[in-house]
């Protein structure tokens, strides 16, 4: 089958959030399950000349927007086995800032999704799926729907929406983007594109895609509740026959603690001693006592959405534990301000790095204890992912894609991989973490157990690829391959079941419960 997914940015071409990530990791792990896929983009400024050195110009048409010829092209490169395209405008997508949040975006996306269908024609190519990644690409099943779905070629392309994070939906005139696409004016009602007086690129997405997915279980339950649905959840119900959550992936080939270049000292769950030195280098780089206290790490952008809020109500609470933290993102003026302030008032314990800095993100997860996740909520995350990678514990709120990923340690029963809490509270958020702190202070055998179970969850994107298969397949009409029929058994015999070894149960913890350890005053 051929696969076609469309979408704003791309990692490593272009990247400003979870979005690339996923857009660059999910199409090369369905090219070994027997998938033809390819990926189409804008062709930014911003893209390295490392990359646009190994393009190749395939083509180039005029492009009829209402009244205006648009000049379109088409370059590409191979990269994994996965082929991308990328729509060339210098005047669409030559400018300072991938997204502007003015209505000129709204311009330029009506314009990525229109070259994306017409660019079917002049490569000779048409896929049997699109599948479309969020607002900028949501016009794409209405158009295909209502200018494209009788010409040849076209008929038999189904489209998938993959929501990604439900709150950014793409608002703008109605009026203003259908002068150049010509849709019936029909659609503009409330039963098709029409949100509160605008259009909705998000909408048309939800109302057109023949199947709608989204980055997690958990989200795809909460988006059709009032709190989550961001006043989409009613649409979100109507349609919940078609929509379905499928947890993303992480990149287990570059975040890995054992080759990683970006972390000065590497390690793994075997033996992950040296995990203790990458946090001695890092203590020394910001500035931090050298001294063997939890370090707390947060990656992130510096919004309330994050559940910084919660953090700012309780730092003081926090910092009386002997614990230190480096906060390291950009964002909400008010909350880099609060975290400058910290940094001041807690000298040689509290690091802010108010940047966007892979190798600082890197270097945390590397040498952090714990991380700090109390998201408002979260469609999937894929920070607490790549800290369990690290070795690093995610202390989370139970919401979207945290919760289906960490499972909160039990002390009877000596399971999970982190720390969790249920309300958006900053009092439960400062209980969890003050059991975590004392976790680590009073029980060692526990936290190291705890870092090789979260070194060995797999992240990789093999089992959500396989889930993406089979929707696929589904939407297509096509069943599942034959799997091989299972060997027979053979009886073992008495020597053979004497002999056989037995993996030694791991040693559970005494049944007396941790103490917080405070910080002398």
């Amino acid at each position: 089958m051929k696969i076609l997914f469309a979408a704003s940015e791309c990692f490593p071409y272009v990247k400003t959030g979870g979005l690339a990530d996923v857009v660059g990791s999910l199409p090369k792990e369905l090219v070994p399950l027997g998938a033809e896929v390819s990926v189409i983009l804008p062709k930014y400024r911003q893209i390295d000349e490392y990359y646009i050195l190994r393009m190749e110009h395939i083509c180039h048409f005029t492009l009829q927007l209402g009244s205006y010829s648009v000049f379109c092209g088409i370059d590409s490169l191979v990269a994994d086995g996965v082929r991308f395209y990328f729509v060339d405008n210098l005047a669409m997508f030559g400018g300072d800032k991938i997204y502007t949040g003015d209505e000129e975006e709204g311009f330029r996306f009506a314009f990525f999704c229109r070259a994306v269908l017409e660019s079917f024609k002049h490569l000779n190519y048409y896929p049997d799926v699109i599948h479309c990644n969020d607002w900028q690409t949501g016009l794409i099943p209405v158009l295909l729907n209502d200018q494209y779905r009788g010409l040849d070629g076209y008929r038999d392309v189904h489209t998938v929406f993959t929501i990604h994070n439900l709150k950014f939906q793409g608002l703008f005139d109605w009026n203003r983007i259908n002068s150049v696409l010509g849709l019936n004016e029909g659609y503009f009602s409330p039963n098709n594109l029409e949100f509160y007086g605008l259009l909705s690129f998000m909408k048309a997405g939800l109302v057109f895609a023949n199947r709608i997915t989204t980055v997690s279980p958990t989200y795809a339950e909460e988006i059709r509740t009032g709190y989550y649905g961001e006043r989409l959840d009613g649409l979100l119900r109507a349609r919940q026959n078609v929509l379905s959550g499928i947890l993303n992936g992480i990149d287990v080939i570059s975040f890995d603690p054992s080759t990683d270049i970006q972390i000065p000292y590497h390690y793994n769950a075997d033996d992950p001693s040296n995990k203790k030195l990458c946090k001695a280098a890092l203590q020394e780089e910001l500035g931090l006592e050298k001294r063997d206290v939890p370090l707390i790490g947060l990656v992130s952008r510096l919004t309330s959405q994050k559940g910084l809020d919660l953090i700012t109500c309780v730092l003081n609470d926090i910092m009386r534990m002997d614990v230190q933290m480096i906060i390291v993102g950009t964002g909400d003026p008010y909350f880099e301000n609060a975290f400058r302030d910290a940094q001041f008032r807690f000298p040689g314990r509290f690091v802010t790095c108010l940047r966007h800095d892979e190798n600082m993100a890197r270097k945390t997860y590397a040498a952090c204890d714990m991380y700090l996740m109390p998201s408002q909520f979260e469609p999937c995350g894929l920070s607490q992912m790549i800290a369990m990678r690290y070795g690093t514990i995610p202390i989370v709120r139970e919401t979207g894609g945290l919760r289906d990923s960490v499972l909160p340690y039990n002390w009877y029963t000596d399971d999970g991989n982190g720390f969790s809490f249920h309300d958006y509270n900053a009092h439960d958020m400062l209980h969890v973490m003050e059991q975590a702190v004392g976790y680590w202070y009073d029980y060692r055998d526990v936290w190291a157990r705890l870092m090789r179970r979260a070194m060995k969850t797999d992240f990789s994107w093999a089992v959500s690829a396989r889930k993406y298969m089979d929707l696929y397949r589904s939407l297509l009409g096509i069943p599942e391959p034959k799997q091989p029929a299972p060997r027979r058994r053979t009886t073992r015999t008495a020597s053979a079941k004497t002999t056989a070894a037995k993996a030694p149960a791991e040693k559970k913890p005494a049944t007396k419960k941790p103490a917080t350890k405070k910080k002398s005053e």
